[in-house]
């Protein structure tokens, strides 16, 4: 099981200073927590793509490519790229080179996005976001695997005898999650394809999730990948710890109560008792991650948000010590344990090669 943070790159102001971070500062940020997520252990570092403000994530690959010459074992990913306002030859072409880069330490997560402004910048219509990802991921999927492709569609111009470069490396592209918060249609679409889902599993309550991963399993299998617990799931989540949880209830209220996303709605008790969002020691977070498998089931990646609401780098690298040397090893032992023989591994470039 593969275990690593994913961020939004959001600029947000830090509540009890009143300091907002320069652009610049969040980016190189960004890096610091992916260097700092590499030393402690972790497997994988996955940042987002958002083409307006607060956000600073308008160039994952960009990112990830920076990163991955200042790292040598970590997986970069996204969370996410957006396959609805991203032609699909761009995609094919970036993360391509980007493959070759990391001699295939990378894979990528598709979703909608939901900024509704974004979907015109790029030509876009918001209303048509569902066919956009299914029409722009059925053409990556060629563009990937067919070395000359003739191609006419509805939202961009036809291709013909077109080929893209660079070629997939080892001649296998890219694996592919698709994520989402609350669209069952993007749960259709990786089970069709028999690629990876990934749960963002912060906003919603353990039922929403279940029912989302469920649905997504029973997709899977109905089109011959697998049995339903063979599906490829990964999840999100969120928390903040102290070595004693008084302290890390205390001191991340004002976070709570000012974030961007969930700030001035639910209290912190109400939304912790209500979504995975966990707030305390690393050993309530260990239970409370494993409890994730009572309604998930057996999953390959897990993801946690740590760099959000404004907390400064510093409170993050201190984050990441706790979830390297504390949390995240007895999870591995605590999951590895659990997992049944026939529920594969989490995929790598390396095991996409050898099957």
């Amino acid at each position: 099981m593969q275990f690593g943070i994913f961020t939004v790159g959001d600029v947000t102001t830090d509540p009890t200073t009143g300091r907002t971070p320069t652009e610049h500062e969040r980016i190189k940020a960004q890096v610091e927590i992916a260097k700092k997520a590499e030393e402690v252990g972790l497997d994988v570092v996955a940042v987002g793509q958002h083409h307006n403000p607060p956000f600073v994530a308008s160039s994952p690959t960009t990112t990830m490519a920076w990163i991955a010459a200042q790292t040598e074992r970590i997986i970069l990913s996204t969370s996410t790229t957006l396959i609805t306002t991203t032609d699909p030859v761009r995609i094919a072409e970036d993360y391509g080179t980007l493959q070759h880069l990391t001699d295939g330490r990378m894979d990528l997560m598709l979703g909608r996005g939901n900024t509704g402004p974004v979907y015109p910048w790029f030509g876009k219509d918001i209303r048509e976001g569902v066919n956009l990802a299914i029409e722009n991921y059925a053409l990556l999927q060629r563009l990937w695997r067919e070395d000359v492709v003739d191609w006419e569609g509805r939202f961009r111009t036809p291709l013909q005898g077109f080929t893209a470069t660079p070629r997939p490396l080892d001649g296998v592209p890219p694996f592919v999650w698709h994520g989402s918060i609350r669209s069952p249609e993007i749960a259709e679409q990786a089970a069709y394809y028999g690629d990876g889902f990934f749960h963002n599993h912060i906003f919603w309550p353990a039922s929403h999730t279940r029912q989302m991963v469920e649905l997504y399993r029973r997709r899977f299998e109905h089109y011959g990948h697998g049995s339903a617990d063979q599906a490829i799931v990964g999840l999100g989540g969120q928390v903040f710890m102290r070595k004693n949880s008084q302290d890390a209830v205390r001191e991340f209220r004002p976070y709570f109560d000012n974030a961007p996303v969930y700030g001035h709605g639910p209290s912190l008790e109400d939304f912790t008792s209500q979504t995975p969002l966990t707030v305390g020691s690393p050993q309530e977070v260990i239970e409370r991650t494993l409890g994730f498998r009572e309604y998930a089931g057996d999953y390959q990646r897990q993801l946690f948000l740590m760099d959000h609401a404004g907390l400064p780098l510093k409170t993050v690298l201190e984050q990441l010590d706790l979830l390297g040397e504390e949390v995240v090893p007895v999870l591995r032992q605590e999951f590895a344990a659990l997992r049944p023989a026939h529920v594969p591994d989490a995929p790598t470039h390396a095991g996409l090669v050898a099957a």
